[in-house]
C-alpha cells in the first residue's frame, strides 16, 4: 500500500513538473508598443532602439519585449508623446522639443546658444537636471529612463541665415513649443509651430522659408530637397529622452521592471551622443555630394548670436511657466558646477 501511495505521488509531482514547463513554454511575452519618429533605416536611432529591445529580452530572458514602431508608424512625436503620457502607447524615444509638450520646463534646454559646448551641456544633464526632469515627468504620469541624443540644431532653408538679421521677415516653422517660437518672433521671424510631417509640405507650398533641425534628420527626411542651404549656426545641442508611461510600468511585475531598468542603464548617455554625432559629418558630407550647399559661421558671428539673445533668456523663462524658474535656476548652477 505504502509503495502504491509513494508511486502516486511520483507520478503526481512528474505531471505537475511537466504541466509546469508546458505553462513556462507557453507563456507568451509581454510586449511594450515603442514609438519613434527615426526613419525605418539607415540612422544611429534605428540601431540603438534595436540593441535597447535586445537587451531587454536577454535581460528578461525572453520574458519581456519591446516592438518598435518606427517612422512615426503610430503618430507623429508630437502626438505619441501625449499618448504615452495618457497610458494608450507604451513608451518612445523623444526630441527635447515634442517632450516639452508634457513637462513644458525641458524646452529651456532648448535655449539657443544658451550652452558654450556640449561638453557642458552633457555635463549639466547627466549630474545636475536628471532628477529633477524624472520628478516633473513622474507627476504627469510619465517615467523618465534617460538621455538620448537628436544633435546639433542648424538652419535649412533657400538661402543661408548666418547673422540675427538675416531672419528679421522670414517665415518659419518651429516645433510646438514657447522656446522656439519666441526665439524667431525676437529676431523678426514669424514662426508657425507644426508637426515634422508638415514640414515638407509647408516648404513646396511657401509657407516655410527656414527651419531650425538636425542634418540626421534633414537629409534622411527629404527636408533638404526643399531647404538645400544648411547654415552650420549650432544654434543648440538637442537632447533626447527616452520616455515611458507610468501606468505601463507599474503593470510590471518587478522582476521585469528591473529587467527593464538593467537594460537601458547598460549603454551610457556619453554612448548615445557619440554615436549621433559622429553620424552628422557623415551626413553632411552627403548633403554637398548631392549639390546642397553649406555655409558656417565665423566666432565673431556666434558672438553676434549670443548677444541678440541673452535678454531673450529670461523672457523664455517666464513665458514657459510651470517650475521654470526653478528649472532654469538649476540649469544656473549646474553650468556654473560644471565650467570649474
Amino acid at each position: 500500500m505504502n509503495a502504491l501511495r509513494t508511486c502516486l505521488s511520483l507520478a503526481a509531482l512528474s505531471l505537475l513538473a511537466a504541466t509546469t514547463a508546458a505553462t513556462a513554454q507557453d507563456k507568451k511575452p509581454v510586449e511594450l508598443r515603442y514609438s519613434s519618429g527615426a526613419p525605418s533605416k539607415g540612422n544611429p536611432w534605428v540601431m540603438q532602439i534595436e540593441r535597447f529591445a535586445k537587451a531587454v529580452e536577454d535581460e528578461s530572458k525572453g520574458e519581456l519585449k519591446i516592438q518598435p514602431f518606427l517612422n512615426s508608424a503610430l503618430g507623429s512625436e508630437q502626438d505619441t508623446v501625449q499618448q504615452v503620457a495618457r497610458g494608450r502607447i507604451d513608451m518612445g524615444g523623444y526630441s527635447a522639443g515634442s517632450a516639452a509638450l508634457v513637462v513644458p520646463e525641458v524646452a529651456l534646454l532648448l535655449m539657443p546658444f544658451y550652452f558654450r559646448s556640449t561638453a557642458e551641456l552633457d555635463c549639466v544633464l547627466d549630474n545636475h537636471m536628471s532628477k529633477l526632469v524624472g520628478e516633473l515627468y513622474d507627476k504627469k504620469g510619465v517615467k523618465f529612463l534617460g538621455w538620448t541624443e537628436v544633435g546639433s540644431i542648424d538652419f535649412f532653408g533657400k538661402k543661408p541665415f548666418l547673422a540675427p538679421k538675416d531672419l528679421n521677415g522670414a517665415k518659419a516653422i518651429a516645433y510646438a513649443n514657447k522656446t522656439q517660437t519666441l526665439f524667431f518672433s525676437t529676431l523678426g521671424a514669424s514662426p508657425t509651430p507644426l508637426g515634422l510631417p508638415e514640414w515638407i509640405p509647408a516648404f513646396q507650398t511657401g509657407m516655410g522659408e527656414v527651419v531650425m533641425t538636425t542634418i540626421t534628420s534633414a537629409l534622411p527626411s527629404g527636408m533638404t530637397k526643399v531647404a538645400p542651404v544648411a547654415s552650420r549656426i549650432g544654434l543648440y545641442d538637442a537632447p533626447a529622452l527616452t520616455l515611458m508611461s507610468k501606468s505601463s510600468f507599474d503593470k510590471l511585475p518587478k522582476p521585469l521592471q528591473d529587467a527593464l531598468m538593467r537594460a537601458q542603464d547598460k549603454v551610457p548617455s556619453s554612448q548615445y551622443r557619440a554615436e549621433v554625432r559622429g553620424f552628422e559629418n557623415v551626413l553632411y558630407g552627403m548633403h554637398e555630394k548631392a549639390g546642397g550647399q553649406i555655409a558656417t559661421i565665423n566666432p565673431e558671428q556666434r558672438d553676434a548670436w549670443r548677444k541678440s539673445l541673452e535678454g531673450v533668456y529670461p523672457k523664455i523663462v517666464d513665458e514657459t511657466g510651470g517650475q521654470s524658474k526653478a528649472f532654469f535656476a538649476q540649469m544656473e548652477a549646474g553650468r556654473k558646477a560644471c565650467t570649474k
